[in-house]
């Protein structure tokens, strides 16, 4: 028998635990708007949020909980310090194309800043700098050309061998004039500001349909159509895929763990390292003598691996490295990467007159959504940015020029869609479930996802991802089935938690 070491902390997002929202209801009948943004996180309301200000009716869709996605689950630095970024650029696109990166992405750091002074929003924002670091010393070079190329692209950066991190680096990348906020507060004081000047905020509202045309047509779950001049699909992982994104996008999860320490023993920045799979590092105040310290790390495909595991051995290197107390929070954040390594923001497809994306943000979304903000409400206002052109999900080019990150990327989904069937399924029989965990199981010739609740009773259901057919695996830590193909995932009642599956997992008998 298996014995199961008790998770750390409260299974809870610190952002969504300490801020609670006003319900904002369905569209009850059929309405019109200038522009529709699908999607309420970060990307979707910095979008609603500009457009608005630019003198456009705007109508927020939101399938859930306004903040309560991805952007609810964050570790919420808002840098264009995106790890070791600018020298690569530097060689994929140039010189130029590493300084639209850092223009557009500094931007959205100062426009975050400037929008919650403007509404008056107590968010947290806090000045910090960034810095990216290794423990090898084998990796200095790498550091220095990272430093050297982030200078040139435009950013005040550094290379530096001492931080105020409890332990030595052998080399790291400061970004100075950065932040860090909280992003549930920012962006639910963004939504009454998009209420206030006139548009509409809409929760619980998945949509199912989208009609391309001169006027656009978005048909919704519960019966409602919103018509609209454009639309916008700012839904994390595109609920539409026409442009067939999902063989460009790879859906990623990381797991992060929080508890307080003494604030005089705080970092005054934020760090992030790829050694040891990625750890990440910034603290949040929490009242006049202690910081909430939050270290995320631990990256793994959604369906994939012992979350469980990589829970406790991430919050085993916060407590050894820091001088902490008991854990708080625990929670897991969701990114999509692209293969070219750039955000897609711009026309959906190359046919595409009126329907824009904006996706793959690659663990950065929170610069990348107030960058998309910027960028789609200057193009559907006709004063497209300079830098526009970086982003466009059109760029065929570079996916051809980078074209080894494409095929390994679908080289991973395939080998899911078909080894996952060829293979045995983790247990004989349902009667081989224990309480509190799930497996896929061989029932009638077909495969069922089966949970078995602590108090015993079964929850079963089709084992098919309702997006693109790839089976679901359990994910223990979290009480979720999970596609490894695109990323979905749904509770252990089918329903879709998260895209870009739209409809849950029908039940099943065993």
């Amino acid at each position: 028998m298996t014995i199961r070491s008790e998770l750390p902390g409260v299974a809870e997002s610190y952002w969504m635990a300490t801020v609670p929202a006003v319900p904002r209801p369905a569209p009850s009948t059929d309405t019109t708007a200038d522009v529709i943004v699908i999607g309420g996180g970060m990307a979707g309301l910095s979008i609603a949020w500009e457009l608005t200000v630019a003198g456009r009716n705007v109508t927020v869709l939101e399938a859930d909980r306004i903040a309560a996605g991805v952007s609810g689950y964050t570790t919420a630095k808002l840098t264009a310090a995106h790890s070791l970024v600018y020298e690569r650029l530097r060689r994929t696109r140039g010189q130029q194309g590493a300084r639209q990166y850092a223009r557009s992405q500094q931007a959205a750091v100062e426009r975050v800043g400037a929008v919650a002074a403007e509404l008056g929003l107590d968010c947290d924002f806090e000045r910090s700098s960034a810095l990216t670091y290794t423990t090898d010393p084998h990796r200095r070079a790498v550091f220095e050309a990272e430093a050297e190329a982030a200078s040139e692209a435009g950013l005040d950066a550094h290379f530096v061998t001492e931080t105020d991190l409890p332990f030595p680096v052998a080399a790291a990348v400061r970004v100075d004039h950065q932040a860090q906020f909280h992003p549930r507060k920012y962006l639910l004081g963004l939504a009454d500001g998009i209420v206030a000047r006139g548009g509409a905020v809409h929760e619980r509202t998945r949509v199912t349909g989208l009609t391309e045309g001169n006027p656009c047509r978005v048909s919704t779950e519960n019966g409602a159509t919103i018509t609209a001049a454009d639309v916008v699909v700012a839904t994390h992982y595109p609920v539409f895929d026409r442009a067939l994104l999902f063989a460009r996008l790879s859906p990623r999860r990381e797991l992060v763990v929080a508890a307080p320490l003494s604030a005089a023993k705080a970092p005054d920045h934020m760090y992030i390292t790829e050694d040891l799979g990625k750890r990440s590092v910034r603290t949040a105040p929490l009242d006049e003598k202690r910081r909430l310290l939050i270290v995320t790390g631990e990256s793994f495909t959604p369906g994939t691996g012992d979350s469980r595991e990589r829970f406790l051995r991430l919050d085993s290197w916060m407590h050894e490295h820091f001088p902490i107390g008991p854990t708080a929070y625990r929670w897991a954040a969701q990114d999509n990467d692209v293969s070219d390594g750039v955000p897609l923001v711009g026309p959906f497809h190359p046919g595409a007159r009126h329907v824009y994306v904006a996706t793959g943000f690659g663990g950065w979304g929170m610069s990348g959504g107030a960058m998309a903000g910027q960028l789609l409400s200057s193009t559907l206002t006709g004063t497209e940015p300079e830098w526009a052109g970086l982003y466009d999900p059109r760029r065929l080019w570079s996916t051809v020029r980078e074209g080894t990150g494409l095929l390994k990327q679908q080289a991973d989904v395939v080998r899911h869609f078909v080894g996952d069937r060829l293979r045995s399924t983790h247990v004989d029989s349902v009667d081989d479930i224990a309480p509190g965990t799930g497996a896929v199981v061989r029932v009638d010739g077909r495969r069922c996802a089966v949970y078995r609740d602590e108090g015993g009773e079964v929850h079963a259901l089709s084992a098919r991802c309702t997006h693109l057919g790839c089976l679901v695996a359990f994910n223990e830590a979290e009480t979720m089935w999970e596609c490894p193909c695109h990323g979905s995932r749904f509770g252990i009642d089918g329903d879709v938690v998260q895209g870009p599956a739209l409809r849950p997992l029908p039940p099943r008998s065993v």
